[in-house]
Parts: structure tokens; sequence; C-alpha cells
């Protein structure tokens, strides 16, 4: 009778406590990689680089039928990425989300394969490596960091009667309002798709404060005179 060895047993253990470590972070974010997830995706690699250890030890024979011991964790490495690719989103604004994810996921095989290979310590340093980068890092660089990385994009358009030098007049008094003007796009709006005189329609991607609340930027671009109408969107 076959009995499973402790190592065997001891690898599966930590490659689920590192596939949890990883999933545990993605639940609390929100994000599409959950934890049930993660933990499959860890054990499984692990077990899968197990199998292909032990079965190089037991089978191989030199000369006659040589195996590469890591040929098929190498399988996981690259197989895995088709569930990376499911998670990367373009949104309606053209915003790509799920890159960090995707990134994870591909993580997570990586750290079952280094349980599965017997590589503990490296792999826990790994993966808190990993958690610092994804956690930690980002918000210690947003405070330290050059002033754009503490910016978001917003996109906004505005609707403006047509009437000369008006466009440039009310540019002008968003930018006094601690708004960063990126792109601007500017088109005619026809009296009768508006249902009153002329007029334009302003399509701008401004910057603002991370700390500001699109809300509130809404409203103050409310208040500016001569203004028919105001549809804001968070790209982030």
């Amino acid at each position: 009778m076959y009995l499973i060895s402790s190592s065997i047993l001891f690898k599966l253990g930590a490659s689920i406590l590192l596939g949890f470590i990883i999933g545990l972070e993605r639940e609390l974010q929100k994000k599409p990689l959950g934890l049930k997830t993660s933990l499959v995706i860890c054990v499984s690699s692990c077990i899968l680089t197990i199998v292909s250890i032990e079965s190089a030890a037991r089978f191989a024979e030199a000369y006659v039928k040589p195996m590469d011991p890591l040929r098929l964790a190498a399988q996981v490495v690259s197989g895995i990425g088709f569930l990376g690719a499911g998670v990367i989103l373009r949104k309606q604004n053209d915003v790509i989300s799920g890159l960090t994810t995707a990134a994870m996921i591909w993580s997570a095989s990586g750290l079952g394969i280094a349980a599965g290979a017997g590589f503990y310590i490296e792999a826990f340093v790994a993966v808190l490596l990993i958690i610092i980068s994804v956690e930690l890092l980002p918000a210690v660089i947003k405070k330290i960091g050059p002033q754009s990385l503490r910016e978001k994009e917003i996109k906004l358009e505005i609707t403006i009667q047509k009437e000369d030098n008006r466009v440039v007049e009310i540019m002008d008094d968003i930018k006094s309002r601690d708004i960063k003007i990126k792109y601007v796009k500017i088109r005619d709006i026809p009296a009768a798709k508006s249902h009153q005189d002329e007029s334009h329609s302003v399509q701008m991607v401004i910057l603002v404060n991370k700390d500001r609340y699109t809300a509130d930027v809404y409203h103050e671009i409310k208040q500016i005179p001569n203004i028919l109408g105001v549809q804001i969107e968070n790209l982030l």
C-alpha cells in the first residue's frame, strides 16, 4: 500500500497557505481572483510539480528513459495564462483593468510550483514581497513620489452656448479651480439636436487630486456660468 510521505503533505499544506494569502488579498480588494480560485491554482500547480518530480525520480532510466523533473511544471506556467487573460477587461471608457489580478494568478501558480519543488523559504519570501509590492509600496510612492502619482483622471463633457471665446473662458475657469486639462475635443451641436441655440460639446480628460471626490468636481464645474450641462465619469 502506497503512503503519502510527510514531505508531500507539507508541500501541499504550504501551497494552501500561499494560495490563501494571495486569494485573501484579492478578496479584500474586491477583485475577480477570489480565495477559491487562488487556492485551486496554487494547490494544482503544487501537485503537478510534485507529480513531475516524483515521476522523474521513479521512472527515469539513464540513457534509456530520460525525464525532465520540471517539464510538467514548465507547462503549468504557460498554460495558466488563459486564466489571466480572462480577467483582463477593457471598459467602455477605454480603461484596461485586471492586469494586476492576472499577474496575481500567474504568481499563485509560481508559488505553487515553488512549494511543490520544496523551495519553502523562497516561496514564503516571494509571497511576502508580492504583498508588499501590491499593497504597501504603491501607497508609499504616492506619498513621496511625483505629483502625477497622486492624481486621477476624470472624463468630463460639458455643453456650452456657441459664442466667441466662451470655450476658452470656461477652460481658464476650470484650470483656476486646481484642475489640470489633459485632453480636449470640441464639436458643434446643431440647434435641432440640442433643442436650443447652437452650442458646443466639449469633451475633456482632466486631472485632479486622488483625494478629491468626483461628485465635488461635478458640483464645482456645474457652478461655472454659461455651462448648460455637465457629464462626468471617473476613469479609475
